[in-house]
């Protein structure tokens, strides 16, 4: 999110206080050159101004909650956090942590570390997937046993500028299913959902985990003391019953293009100084009532945010610059409906159009009375109507149910009520 790091060097990575961090690979200027990584010479882009990646690479690795050590992953040294984020080329800027997680502002968006998981969000020109072998060989000295493997992005808006081997999904796989620690221990699959012609989404699935019983659970009462630091996982990320409640948990997206004028220049530091009153003035607190935040801002533009309440954890992060507007919400906090949620955000960053996911097992997803895809129209009072322009679901591996809506502005549908319809026959899962 730093765009100063990368007028001048698209590679290297400063934290708040403004000191670079040079990562494997790093250029020192603009000019295209070479890296090695995994013993491979691979070509580094030249960065072009304007061009900075928002939509982010997203990753979740989940282990079995009864082997290894009990703190699992929580166990993890700063030392091997840096490691792993130096494989992904960012940083660590800041952390805040409650009983069930840790989580990590990074100088490319956050990373959420409970005790037997690990997710990981970066954005730009990042290698995410160069850390997972790492992460493994970390988890098996902790005596971790792998459950599932989870990776997902949007279609790119500049792959050129991409490092390898995140310039197309194909490449992607092909480094999963060639590298020597990966390639016996995944064995996944990668799926695409929505219009090649437009807006998609790529998600590879790994899928680990047994499928005797209810995997899943939500601590009911009198559970949360006994269950405490241990998060309510879907069924495709945990095989044990541990408590033998259906899942309730679901992970939410919205990636979104185009923010009013207004709202994006909030996010400049000559116009908002800090980080916590760009959380104020934009009204991004009132998004995750009564949660514990932590936000950075950028130089000169550019946010990140962190927030925590219990198990749930919501993430914002945004780039202004008009050239390539964008910003992006995600929790995975449970709700019986998503509809106001959905409607609060699109109320604060105003965007031109926008593409939802949601993923979970099939019973969470199965549960909720209304998608959020569902509505053909979503209405926004004083501002105006979005329109659905593409809707996919998808249901991949075990029972991991894939959803994705895409949404476009329409300046001349200004209504005050929300439209909602009956899910479509073979659109959505029930």
């Amino acid at each position: 999110m730093d765009f100063t790091s990368y007028s001048t060097s698209h590679n290297e990575r400063r934290d708040s206080v403004g000191s670079a961090h040079s990562d494997e690979g790093s250029l020192h200027g603009t000019s295209a050159s070479n890296s090695s990584v995994d013993g491979e010479i691979h070509a580094t882009p030249e960065y072009v101004p304007g061009t900075f990646e928002g939509p982010e690479k997203n990753m979740e690795v989940v282990f079995k909650v009864d082997k290894g050590v009990p703190d699992g992953l929580r166990t993890l040294s700063r030392e091997q956090l840096d490691t792993l984020c130096t494989k992904a080329k960012c940083t660590i800027l800041s952390k805040i942590s409650n009983s069930y997680m840790d989580a990590y502002v990074l100088s490319e968006s956050s990373l959420f570390v409970y005790k037997h998981r690990y997710i990981m969000k970066t954005c730009g020109t990042t290698t995410l997937l160069r850390c997972l072998s790492t992460l493994l060989e970390y988890s098996d000295k902790l005596g971790m046993e792998l459950d599932w493997v989870g990776y997902s992005r949007k279609n790119l808006l500049f792959p050129n500028a991409q490092l390898w081997p995140h310039s197309n999904f194909g490449e992607e796989i092909n480094y999963i299913k060639s590298h020597a620690k990966l390639q016996d221990r995944l064995k996944g699959s990668g799926y695409i959902l929505g219009p090649i012609t437009e807006d998609h989404w790529f998600v590879y699935v790994a899928d680990h985990s047994s499928l005797t019983g209810n995997r899943a659970f939500s601590p009911g009462k009198g559970d949360s003391e006994k269950l405490a630091g241990v998060p309510r996982l879907h069924s495709s990320m945990s095989s044990q019953s541990l408590v033998g409640l259906p899942s309730t948990e679901r992970t939410i997206n919205m990636m979104m293009f185009d923010m009013a004028p207004e709202v994006a220049n909030i996010f400049f530091k000559e116009n908002t100084p800090c980080g916590k009153e760009m959380t104020l003035k934009s009204g991004i607190n009132n998004l995750c009532p009564g949660a514990t935040i932590d936000e950075t801002a950028f130089t000169p533009c550019g946010y990140s945010m962190n927030a925590i309440l219990h198990d749930a954890y919501f993430t914002v992060h945004i780039t202004p610059e008009k050239e390539c507007s964008y910003c992006s919400f995600e929790t995975n906090t449970s709700l019986k409906s998503y509809a106001s949620m959905v409607r609060n955000v699109l109320n604060v960053f105003r965007p031109k159009r926008f593409v939802l996911t949601m993923f979970g097992d099939e019973a969470a997803i199965s549960s909720i009375p209304e998608l959020p895809t569902d509505p053909r129209n979503i209405n926004i009072p004083g501002f105006g109507s979005f329109v659905r322009t593409s809707l996919a679901s998808t249901k991949v591996e075990t029972e991991l149910c894939c959803l994705m809506a895409c949404y476009s502005y329409d300046q001349y549908s200004v209504v005050d009520v929300v439209t909602t319809e009956k899910r479509e026959r073979g659109l959505s899962i029930v």
